[in-house]
């Protein structure tokens, strides 16, 4: 039996390596493994959202992707004839007002960079094969493609390896859901025909949907549906001349494909677990939720599930805060999983509808309503991952007293803080905002899990706000709700 490990995170895809990089960053030891032989060479899920970007920033290592990448500044919806619909970027309230197409091997790629540069080594060929939780740690068998066993103690294991999840089937959760019964169509090549390079191509044809998207100037990836599937075998994974024939039918008339780096054809499955936790293992990613492409919010709800663990594990291994803090992650997390499922599966449902009237009406429908800039700009804001909140966490807490003058209702408890928060990264702590002596208090009586960022003003001075070390309000009233805001502290906090 080897030594004690305090993470241990089976599965580096770009959730668990996400996890790795954020809990090394706070000073937390973890081992990753992964049964993969290396890191995937396909683009896969191949966007990085506003909110993702925005965390990733605020974790210091946003560049790498950023020069990786290819900015995406909108979504055309169109018939084959005109443009129905457009979705814009371009004005959400973000630093970050675009997609940024990456394909998911150069994700992982720069994940696993950083994992090396704080001495992290990602253990490939390894599996986990069996847990068992005795309460105070966890108790795990590894082993590796050669067939050599490792038997190894850890204080806590996550889950982040997919959908077939070893850690997922040792809790004896259920994944519950469906599979769509439709094939689906994919290649990865390169294309003309398609202009702007910088936006989204969507086309509602009667035979389905057809929807590209940029990854580098020329290269794109394109899906298409091909209604229900004959039986239950998996269709064959298309040729370029099949793929050139769905072009031709349902596109501008103009798209050629030129090559392919990949060819595939898929089932949708819809799937999710009702809790994402008990005892000291946990579950992120696609191990959690798996559902439909549409929107490209698989990748990024699981690093989100990673960045919201991340900050509440390493506060508790650390000593700063209350084991009852890892209780509101499945609260959160599956709330948000539950979100993502039911827009993913309404935007799937709506593009490939078959009925001719229904067809027409969705088209008209789609027309008058993006005639109006409001839903353009809501659409961008859900595709986006901006309105992600969790308003309904017991971390979401009112002080006796409303925020006064700030517009909108971003100093609600569980939404997303729109500014960017102070560089100090090293360490998960609340940011108090708020008058000087107030904050400057929280931060002396709390100085492991709170500092402190002074205003000024008429406006802003009269506020004192809790933000979350990921960015989202945790509590909200005015300067005389210091005693609240000290109590919320104290719910929290070990001592």
């Amino acid at each position: 039996m080897s030594g004690n490990v305090i993470v241990l995170i089976s599965g580096a895809g770009p959730v668990g390596m996400t996890l790795a990089n954020e809990l090394t960053r706070y000073g937390i030891s973890v081992r990753i493994v992964d049964k993969a032989a290396e890191r995937t060479d396909k683009s896969k899920a191949l966007v990085l959202w506003s909110r993702t970007l925005e965390l990733f920033d605020h974790a210091g290592y946003v560049d790498d992707f950023m020069s990786a990448g290819m900015q995406a500044h909108g979504a055309n919806i169109s018939n084959g004839k005109e443009v129905m619909a457009r979705i814009d970027f371009d004005d959400i309230d973000s630093v970050y007002r675009y997609a940024l197409m990456i394909p998911q091997s150069e994700t992982e790629r720069i994940l696993e960079e950083h994992l090396a540069k704080r001495g992290v080594t990602v253990e490939r060929n390894v599996a986990l094969e069996s847990f068992v939780d005795q309460g105070a740690q966890v108790q795990a068998v590894l082993r590796k493609t050669t067939g050599e066993a490792e038997t190894l103690t850890a204080d806590w294991l996550i889950g982040c390896d997919g959908a077939h999840s070893a850690v997922r089937h040792g809790l004896g959760f259920t994944f519950d859901g469906t599979t769509q019964p439709s094939d689906w169509l994919l290649a990865d090549g390169h294309f003309t025909g398609l202009d702007p390079q910088d936006r989204l191509h969507i086309f509602w044809h009667k035979d389905g949907i057809l929807a590209f998207f940029p990854i580098t100037e020329g290269r794109w990836r394109v899906v298409a549906d091909l209604g229900v599937a004959e039986g239950s075998s998996h269709r064959a994974d298309p040729s370029l001349e099949e793929i050139q024939s769905v072009l031709t039918e349902r596109g501008s008339g103009k798209i050629v494909i030129k090559d392919a780096y990949w060819l595939a054809a898929f089932r949708i499955n819809e799937r999710k677990v009702s809790q994402y936790n008990r005892g000291r293992a946990f579950l992120a990613g696609d191990a959690a939720h798996i559902h439909s492409p549409a929107g490209g919010q698989g990748m990024n709800t699981g690093m989100q599930d990673a960045f919201n663990l991340a900050w509440k594990l390493s506060l508790v291994i650390g000593g700063v805060c209350k084991p009852s803090l890892l209780d509101s992650y499945s609260v959160e997390r599956s709330a948000v999983g539950d979100e993502v499922l039911r827009n993913a599966g309404r935007m799937t449902e709506v593009a490939i509808l078959r009925n001719p009237i229904a067809q027409g009406l969705r088209n008209a429908a789609v027309k008058f309503a993006f005639g109006f800039p409001q839903l353009s700009h809501a659409a961008a804001k859900t595709l986006s991952e901006l309105d992600i909140g969790y308003p309904d966490s017991p971390l979401s807490v009112k002080g006796a007293h409303h925020p006064t003058g700030i517009k909108g209702d971003k100093t609600k408890p569980g939404k997303r803080w729109p500014d960017r928060l102070p560089a100090d990264t090293s360490r998960a702590r609340f940011t108090a905002i708020g008058p000087a002596d107030g904050v400057t208090g929280l931060a002396a009586k709390f100085p492991k899990l709170v500092q402190a960022a002074p205003t000024t003003g008429k406006v802003d001075g009269q506020n004192l706000i809790l933000v979350r070390p990921d960015g989202y309000v945790g509590f909200a009233g005015t300067a005389v709700d210091g005693a609240g805001a000290e109590a919320y502290l104290a719910t929290l906090a070990a001592r």
